[in-house]
């Protein structure tokens, strides 16, 4: 067999984890020969732009590492995906901005590969160990504050023990402390304006219909982008907290009896990133797992973060 180049590489990047997110992209463009022109987010562009200075200073010849930032993204990317020169696409962000970037690159039909928008289910069985879930949930709610695409974005819990992983959860979250990036700050500001907004709104439907917040719920007065560690119980399955990526430090639970019950409410999603799931039995762990329509499952344990679809701890 013999591998060659596919060639000029168009690379964008999220903004939640500008350096990771870069070097993943230009590692193996890199390492294949394939020039690169590397688009990063606009809330995040230094970053990226840094370790460029780095790898022509490395001593990548010119034009292997290309930069382009920008406020105007899509009229860049239709450009970009129009040139017939450009042969792969990797993108990283949202599943509405990636349905239309396949769409470009469909036209030349350039490779694409894409990891999309999240909604990872978080289920509960009443034989796990409430304390390890509890830890585990903190682990994939809260990394970054809520803001990754493999975020624990819905909570499934066992009715019998819903209430005591609630409870615990929510001492967890409330003993957090908010604010700016100083020593001991374990919860800082989200991104943007319009990131708080979307993630009050999600809080406040779910409260609207029904839910209660046992810590949280309510955005604080002051300046900054702060939303609070939340934990909502009580929500009703037609919340829009459980349909939309949240992006936020919140923790919406519901409660489910039987297994199918909860594979019917975990599968209940078109984003299909990740799940996690906690239980006693390694057997069960697994059926359920093999049930689950996602890429990744993570049984006993809150960080995906490994090559590997299924994820045992």
């Amino acid at each position: 067999m013999t591998r060659q180049p596919v060639g000029v590489a168009l690379l964008i990047t999220p903004w939640n984890f500008p350096a990771a997110m870069a070097t993943r992209k230009w590692g193996p463009a890199i390492a294949g020969g394939c020039p690169t022109i590397l688009k990063p987010a606009a809330e995040t562009p230094l970053t990226a732009l840094l370790i460029a200075d780095i790898l022509v200073e490395a001593g990548l010849p010119a034009g292997a590492v290309n930069f382009l930032p920008t406020s105007k993204a899509a009229p860049i990317s239709e450009i970009a995906l129009a040139d017939i020169r450009v042969r792969k696409l990797s993108f990283t962000g949202s599943t509405k901005v990636g349905q239309g970037l396949l769409q470009l690159a469909a036209d030349n039909v350039v490779n694409a590969s894409t990891d999309l928008g999240g909604n990872a289910p978080f289920l509960v069985f009443a034989d796990a160990d409430l304390d390890a879930a509890v830890e585990g949930a903190m682990l994939a709610k809260l990394r970054n504050g809520g803001e990754a695409c493999t975020a624990a974005n819905r909570f499934y819990v066992e009715a019998s023990v819903a209430d005591r992983f609630a409870e615990k959860l929510a001492a967890k979250m409330g003993a957090m402390t908010m604010g700016r990036g100083d020593d001991g700050v374990q919860l800082g500001p989200l991104v943007t304006e319009a990131t708080v907004e979307k993630v009050d709104r999600l809080a406040k439907d779910a409260i609207s219909g029904g839910a209660r917040a046992l810590v949280g719920g309510q955005r604080p007065g002051g300046n900054g982008f702060f939303y609070p560690a939340t934990v909502l119980v009580d929500v009703p399955e037609d919340a829009d907290c459980l349909t939309e990526e949240i992006f936020g430090p919140v923790a919406p639970i519901v409660t489910f009896t039987t297994e199918a019950e909860a594979v019917r409410q975990a599968n209940d999603t078109p984003f299909g990133l990740v799940a996690y799931l906690y239980t006693g039995d390694l057997g069960r762990g697994l059926r359920v797992s093999e049930r689950l329509e996602c890429g990744m499952v993570g049984i006993n344990r809150g960080v995906i973060s490994d090559p590997a679809h299924l994820s045992v701890g």
